[in-house]
C-alpha cells in the first residue's frame, strides 16, 4: 500500500469515527430530552393547585377510555368544591380550562375526539374540545394514589409467596417440556397454542409473585432502617421492637433461606433452556413490535430473577444482602434496646418531658404559661440592682415563639446534665503526612498508567510481549473482573478500567492456549483467547 492510500484509509476511518461519535451524542441528547419530558408528568404533584390537579387526574383515571369535555370536568369539580376537596373558585369554567391546558402541556392529558355540534360559539369552544389521559400519566396517578394510601408502619412481608414461587418454577419446567413436544409434533396447532398459553400463565404468575415479594421485602427493610436510627424509644416501642427483633425478622429470614436452595436449583435448570423458553413466549403479532411486554419475556428479566436468589462471582444476591442487612439491623436494634433500658441510656430521659412541657405551653393562656414557666425552671421576676449593660440581648419586640432557638445538647436532653462526656477529640492537621500520602497516590497512579500503557501498546501481540510485574498485575485484576461477568465458562466476559479506558475481553475457543510471560512469571489460559484494547472498545468476536 502506498503512502497516499494509507493516508486516505486513515482519513476515512477518522470520518467514520466522527460520524459514530456524533450519532452517539445525538442519541444521548434525545434520551435526556425524553427523560425530561417523562419527569414533567410529576409536575402537577408539586404545583400550588395540586388538589385540583389530583381531582382532575382521578376523574380521568377512574374509568377506562375516559373521554371528557371541559363541561363534564367542570361539573365534577363543582361537586368536589362543595365537598371541600378543592379550593373555592377552582371549579369555574375559565380556571378549569387553564388547568386542563396545563395538564396537556405537561403530557398528562392528550386531546380526544372533537364534536362539531354546538348551540353557540362558547359551547363550541369549550364543549367540542375533549381530553383523554395518556398511558404514562395513568401509571403515575396509580402510583400516587397507592402511595397516599400506604400507612406509616411496617409492611408485612409476603412470605407465603416463597413456596408459591418454588412450585411455579417447577411447573414452568413441566409446561416448557410439554410446549416443546407439542410444537415439534404439531406446529401451529390448537394444542401447541394451548400449551404455550399454559407456559405463559405460569411464567407471568411467578414473576408477579416475585415482584410482590421483592417489594414487600424492600419496604419492610426500609422501615427497619428508620427504626434502627432512632435514639429515643418509648416503653411500648421497646416491647414492639423486641417482638420485631426476636420473632418477625427471624421468621422472614428463615423462610427465605429455606426456599432459596430449591429455587436456585430450579433456576439453574431453566438457565440452559432459557432461549427456547423466551422463543415460545414470543410477542403477540396483533400488538406490533413496540409493545411493553409482561415480565419474564426477556433474558434480562430471567437474569434479574436469578440474581435475586443466586450469588455470582463479585455479585452477591439479594438473599445475601438480606442476610447481611438483618445482621446489621439486629445489632442496631439490640444496641437501641440496651441503651433505652439501661440506667445511663436515653430512657428515662428528658425528651418526653420536654415535649410534654412544650404541649402545656402551647395549650396554656398567658397567665398560666407564666406560672408553668416559673414552676418548671424556678425563675421569677428579678430586680437588677446593678447598672444596665450596654447591650441587652433580649428583644422585647419579638414574641417568644419567634425568637432565637436555643440548642439543647444531647446530655441535657437525655440526662439533664451539662457535664462533658468522654475526652475531647484531637484535631488532626498534619500537612507533612498529607503531602506524603498525596505523593504516594500520584506515584501509584503513575505506575498504573504506565502498566496500562504497556498493555495497550502490546494489543494483539500480547502473547509475544514480555510484560512487567505491574502490567501483569493490572491484567490479572481486569481478567478476574471479566471472568466474574460470565454466567458459565462458555460465555465471553469483558472488564473495563474506566479511568484509563483499557478493556480486557476473554472469550472461549477450544484448543487454544494463551501464554503471557512477564518478569513475575507466566500466565497460561486454556481454551481461551484474550483481547486487550486501549480505547475501551468491545471486540466484535465477543458480541457474537
Amino acid at each position: 500500500m502506498t503512502a497516499p492510500d494509507h493516508e486516505a484509509d486513515v482519513l476515512r476511518a477518522g470520518v467514520a469515527g466522527t460520524e459514530a461519535e456524533s450519532a452517539s451524542s445525538a442519541q444521548a441528547l434525545d434520551d435526556v430530552r425524553a427523560d425530561q419530558q417523562r419527569l414533567r408528568l410529576f409536575a402537577y404533584l408539586s404545583a400550588r393547585e395540586h388538589r385540583t390537579y389530583l381531582a382532575i387526574m382521578r376523574l380521568f383515571t377512574s374509568t377506562l377510555l375516559a373521554d371528557l369535555s371541559i363541561g363534564e370536568v367542570t361539573a365534577a369539580l363543582a361537586a368536589a368544591e362543595r365537598e371541600g376537596r378543592i379550593d373555592p373558585g377552582e371549579s369555574e369554567l375559565d380556571t378549569v380550562v387553564e388547568r386542563l391546558k396545563q395538564l396537556r402541556l405537561w403530557g398528562n392529558l392528550v386531546l380526544g375526539r372533537r364534536e362539531t355540534i354546538a348551540a353557540s360559539i362558547a359551547e363550541f369552544q369549550h364543549g367540542s374540545v375533549r381530553y383523554q389521559v395518556s398511558k404514562l400519566a395513568v401509571r403515575v396517578q396509580r402510583d400516587v394514589d397507592a402511595l397516599l394510601r400506604v400507612p406509616e408502619g411496617a409492611r408485612e412481608v409476603s412470605r407465603e409467596l416463597l413456596p408459591a414461587i418454588e412450585r411455579g418454577l417447577g411447573e414452568i419446567g413441566s409446561a416448557l417440556s410439554a410446549a416443546v413436544a407439542a410444537e415439534s409434533a404439531e406446529p401451529g396447532s390448537k394444542r401447541a397454542r394451548r400449551t404455550r398459553e399454559r407456559l405463559a400463565e405460569h411464567v407471568t404468575t411467578v414473576f408477579l409473585q416475585h415482584a410482590e415479594l421483592a417489594a414487600t421485602v424492600r419496604d419492610f427493610y426500609a422501615y427497619l432502617g428508620e427504626v434502627v436510627t432512632r435514639h429515643h424509644l418509648a416503653p411500648d416501642e421497646i416491647s414492639g421492637f423486641r417482638n420485631l427483633l426476636v420473632e418477625y425478622i427471624q421468621m422472614v429470614v428463615e423462610d427465605v433461606l429455606r426456599h432459596t436452595e430449591t429455587i436456585a436449583g430450579s433456576l439453574a435448570g431453566l438457565a440452559g433452556v432459557r432461549g427456547e423458553l423466551i422463543r415460545l413466549l414470543g410477542p403477540a403479532d396483533q400488538l406490533g413490535t413496540e409493545v411493553e411486554r409482561a415480565r419474564g419475556r426477556t433474558a434480562a428479566d430471567w437474569q434479574e430473577l436469578t440474581d435475586w436468589f443466586v450469588d455470582a462471582p463479585g455479585r452477591p444476591s439479594q438473599v445475601a444482602a438480606l442476610r447481611e442487612a438483618t445482621a446489621r439491623a439486629i445489632g442496631s436494634l439490640l444496641a437501641s434496646v440496651k441503651r433505652a433500658t439501661s440506667g445511663s441510656g436515653l430512657l428515662p430521659g428528658r425528651r418526653g418531658e420536654l415535649l410534654k412541657l412544650a404541649r402545656w405551653f402551647d395549650e396554656a393562656e398567658p397567665p398560666e404559661a407564666h406560672r408553668i414557666y416559673a414552676a418548671a425552671f424556678g425563675l421569677y421576676s428579678a430586680r437588677h440592682l446593678l447598672p444596665a449593660p450596654d447591650y441587652d440581648s433580649d428583644n422585647h419586640d419579638v414574641p417568644w415563639r419567634d425568637g432565637p432557638v436555643q440548642d439543647v445538647t444531647v446530655s441535657v436532653r437525655s440526662r439533664g446534665d451539662r457535664g462533658a462526656r468522654g475526652r475531647t477529640s484531637r484535631v488532626l492537621d498534619d500537612p507533612m503526612t498529607e503531602e506524603s500520602l498525596l505523593a504516594e497516590a500520584r506515584e501509584e497512579d503513575a505506575r498504573r498508567g504506565a502498566a496500562v500503557a504497556e498493555l495497550a501498546s502490546a494489543g494483539d501481540r500480547l502473547a509475544d510481549t514480555r510484560l512487567s510485574g505491574e502490567a501483569l498485575s493490572v491484567l490479572c485484576e481486569l481478567l478476574t473482573l471479566a471472568m466474574a461477568q460470565r454466567d458459565s465458562s462458555d460465555d465471553p466476559g469483558s472488564a473495563l478500567d474506566p479511568v484509563h479506558r483499557l478493556r480486557v475481553t476473554i472469550r472461549p475457543e477450544a484448543g487454544t492456549h494463551t501464554r503471557i510471560s512477564s518478569s513475575a512469571g507466566t500466565l497460561t489460559l486454556t481454551d481461551a483467547v484474550l483481547d486487550v484494547h486501549g480505547d475501551g472498545a468491545i471486540p466484535a468476536e465477543a458480541t457474537r
